[in-house]
């Protein structure tokens, strides 16, 4: 077995519309990020690397500095009110712990994808977000390519 890990923190904005406590309004967190991939054997490019260290990193901090939105928050979604570029809109019913690691372990998936698409690999995909200090969210899946 094989495995690589990358971790990388990142700087976003968010908000829980819908949410009954202070986390409603906007505010922001120093996100820390650790993604493990393993699989019996990593394939190889022309140089013997396996997958690029910094575009599994880059899938974290593409959030650095970004406001982190669901769908349904009209406000940021509108491009009259907010830059889309400062604007990264997740998955689900708002931009929670669960969702900001949903969305990158999607990233990740697709960076492996592209890279080697294909090969009939078994990986296994690790992301570990923390939001806080005290809380944390895991998704570990296994998925073909």
């Amino acid at each position: 077995m094989e495995k690589i890990i990358v971790t990388s923190k990142f700087h976003t904005g968010h908000r829980q519309l819908g949410y009954p406590g202070k986390c409603k309004y906007v505010h922001g967190h120093t996100w820390h990020g650790k993604v493990m991939i393993s699989a019996e054997e990593f394939p190889r490019d022309d140089i013997d690397m396996s997958l690029e260290f910094s575009d599994i990193k880059a899938v974290m901090r593409f959030m650095d500095h970004k406001m982190l939105v669901t769908e349904q928050d009209a406000t940021f979604t509108n491009p009259e009110l907010f830059e889309p570029e400062g604007v990264v809109v997740l998955k689900g019913k708002g931009p929670s712990v669960e969702n900001v690691a949903y969305y990158v372990f999607d990233g990740v998936v697709d960076v492996i994808r592209n890279q080697y698409p294909g090969r009939n690999i078994t990986y296994t995909v690790e992301v570990t977000i923390q939001e806080t200090e005290n809380n944390i969210f895991i998704v570990e899946k296994t998925v073909n390519i």
